[in-house]
């Protein structure tokens, strides 16, 4: 595969499409979690566990509840009690 983007501009590209990605899921809060884990093999919460991941490989310490936050936007109860519909459903990742 042939990229035509320097190096040193990936990440900040890369980055840019992370942040969009994030705020189209806060845009449509009708998609629920297991809809997106159904369809797409990963949901919110999975974004939040490989962002703290990738924080702590850097040396950020970032608790679940602060990783959560930064992609609803919100804590993730708040969330819960205005968003999510239906019975709760676990999910393997």
């Amino acid at each position: 595969m042939s990229n035509p983007i320097p190096e040193s501009e990936r990440t900040e590209i890369e980055a840019a499409a992370f942040r969009r990605l994030v705020d189209h899921l806060r845009q449509n809060t009708d998609v629920q979690n297991i809809d997106l884990m159904n369809l797409a093999g990963f949901c919110r919460n999975c974004l939040s566990k490989w962002y703290r991941a990738e924080a702590q490989e850097r040396g950020f310490e970032l608790s679940d509840p602060a990783a959560r936050e930064e992609i609803y936007g919100m804590p993730y109860e708040q969330w819960k009690e205005k968003y999510q519909t239906g019975p709760k459903q676990d999910h393997k990742s």
